[in-house]
């Protein structure tokens, strides 16, 4: 039988609140767990598939380093950006509006047990989704997250992130996807910490021309989730 996840669109949400509401819901398949409840059958806790974006917000993983934040408090506030250290994995990273951010909330015991497959896996679905709009994207050896070009002298360029952690092999945090969002702010950190000259952020929109619809790729973008981790959605 097929793991059954309830998808959530979460609209613009405080980074704070959307972080605690992640922890909420990771706490209830942690206690279905302990309790020896199976998610296949009715119950309060569910795995859950959440799709939002943020306020100007900067993060820092847990092997990350606080000197990647270029900006001052006085320049953060005058930026209208918040910062926050938390507990996934990576470096620091930059969330605000046209950037689609996903937090797969799952209990990987239904799924597999492998940190590296997960990961590699919504790399896959961003892939996938990419693909269907003509964007050729890929992994990169020794890098996390989706990236672009790199052949005949051109830049790496980096359209997604993605950063999660894991607790009793319940999943949080997830990945952010660069639609239509300012790059101008990643100015202001050392984008997962890498200061190669050849790399770069970029996004959808950057790389096709034009604006993207965010509500098209969230439905793209959410079969794919589907596809890949070979789920149900719950009705």
């Amino acid at each position: 039988m097929k793991p059954m996840v309830k998808y959530s669109d979460w609209g613009l949400i405080d980074y704070r609140e959307a972080w605690d509401k992640q922890t909420a819901i990771s706490d209830q398949l942690k206690l279905a767990k302990k309790e020896g409840i199976n998610l296949s059958q009715k119950s309060s806790a569910c795995h859950q598939l959440v799709f939002c974006h943020h306020p100007h917000v900067y993060t820092l993983g847990k092997s990350g380093s606080v000197d990647h934040l270029l900006l001052s408090e006085e320049e953060l506030t005058e930026k209208g950006a918040v910062f926050f250290k938390i507990n996934r994995g990576g470096d620091i990273t930059y969330h605000g509006p046209g950037q689609l951010v996903g937090y797969p909330i799952f209990d990987l015991e239904y799924f597999f047990r492998d940190v590296r497959r997960y990961v590699q896996n919504i790399e896959g679905c961003i892939i996938k989704m990419l693909s269907d709009y003509g964007i050729k994207a890929e992994r990169q050896e020794g890098y996390t997250g989706v990236w672009i070009g790199g052949r005949n002298g051109e830049k790496h360029r980096k359209i997604c992130a993605i950063g999660v952690h894991l607790s009793r092999w319940v999943s949080m945090h997830g990945f952010a996807l660069n639609v239509n969002p300012d790059l101008s702010f990643f100015n202001n950190i050392i984008p997962c910490g890498i200061k190669e000259e050849n790399k770069e952020v970029t996004s959808m929109s950057k790389e096709l021309g034009s604006g993207v619809s965010m509500d098209e790729v969230k439905a793209n973008l959410k079969e794919k989730f589907k596809e890949v981790f070979d789920y149900e959605y719950i009705p």
